[in-house]
């Protein structure tokens, strides 16, 4: 069987999970731990809003328990200069809370202050090889979006250290796209591992389930992939009147018939799906209202729909903005929890592996 095979064979196994787990979240989340987040690199866009954000609202309010993580040591695995991480920490608890995150329901922690996590990373290391560390697809896109050329000991081991953030927690829910699935499936693999190795068969870590999103990808308003460094982005916390501007100067095309034809006119396509992503109608049934009014009328429309949208999300975020305090203490509530956990699992570990002196 060769590499696209199994590819395909791995991601229709995940699949086959991922509607299982659907499946169980509406008719009984109980049981089930979600575990995801993000970089710290400042405030958030539309496309992780319409990506990943909503989707973690919707499992927090179908009553999957929900843990956020603010991966502050991952904004050093590929870069030389990190900046400013305490604003960029600031910023992603003000788009989590404003866009819907529940800090009476969610567990929100930076991996940096759990320190019992972060050993767990030694007996992780045991489990796997180098090569199998240098075949993960994600470490190769990293790099190379980093524009490096050798690879650095922390982006290496970083599947490892994503799994354990993941099962220092025993999450056992993991919203992911598909090209995330390396990660997930190096996470159960290390689970499994360590429960043959140093459990002798004990199911001790739960093999956690990717659970794969169909969110569309949006693409940024120049066409390529939106990316701060491009200032090719709307942002959560612009005003209407800038949201207006900058997708007045998206790219478009020449004709003036609007249609939705994601594969010969992507630009074109990527405004009706935001519009459709911030009205609920299709962008096919958005396409056919604008006709043949052109990219301006498209353009007025995508803004309209995506400010009202957006509207109060931006009014929640506005009043966050007013008390950092407030959103540090959210945090630093999430770090307490994340450490209790961690240092039961920590030890735990410890005793099966026969550490405990």
């Amino acid at each position: 069987m060769n590499d696209a095979a199994i590819s395909r064979t791995s991601y229709d196994t995940a699949l086959e999970r991922s509607q299982a787990l659907e499946q169980k979240i509406a008719q009984d989340p109980s049981g089930l731990r979600m575990l995801t987040g993000d970089r710290p690199t400042g405030a958030l866009h539309i496309g992780h809003y319409f990506g990943t954000l909503q989707n973690r609202v919707r499992l927090q309010s179908a009553g999957v328990e929900t843990w956020l993580l603010v991966a502050d040591y991952q904004v050093i695995t590929d870069r030389d200069v990190v900046g400013d991480i305490a604003g960029s920490v600031r910023e992603l608890l003000t788009d989590y809370l404003a866009a819907g995150i529940d800090p009476e329901r969610a567990t929100i922690f930076a991996h940096s202050a759990v320190p019992a996590l972060n050993q767990l990373l030694l007996p992780f290391l045991s489990l796997v090889t180098q090569p199998e560390l240098e075949r993960n697809p994600t470490v190769k896109s990293e790099l190379q979006a980093a524009g490096k050329s050798a690879m650095g000991g922390l982006l290496l081991t970083y599947p490892v250290h994503q799994a354990a953030d993941i099962l220092f927690c025993h999450g056992n829910v993991v919203p992911v796209g598909r090209d995330q699935l390396p990660h997930i499936e190096q996470t159960r693999v290390i689970a499994r591992r360590f429960n043959e190795r140093y459990a002798g068969g004990e199911h001790f870590f739960t093999e956690p389930d990717a659970l794969l999103s169909d969110a569309p990808t949006i693409l940024g308003l120049d066409g390529d992939k939106m990316s701060k460094s491009r200032g090719n982005t709307v942002m959560l916390k612009m005003t209407a009147d800038e949201t207006a501007k900058r997708i007045k100067k998206a790219k478009t095309d020449s004709e003036r018939l609007i249609t939705y034809d994601p594969d010969n006119r992507p630009e074109v396509s990527n405004l009706l799906m935001i519009a459709s992503l911030s009205t609920g109608r299709s962008p096919q049934e958005i396409a056919e209202d604008i006709g043949d009014k052109g990219a301006g009328t498209l353009k007025v429309m995508t803004a309209e729909a995506l400010n009202e949208h957006l509207a109060p999300i931006r009014a929640r975020r506005a009043e966050l903005e007013q008390d950092p305090g407030y959103l540090f203490s959210v945090l630093r509530r999430g770090i307490d929890r994340a450490n209790e956990v961690a240092d039961a699992t920590l030890n735990r570990v410890r005793d099966v592996m026969g550490m405990v002196y």
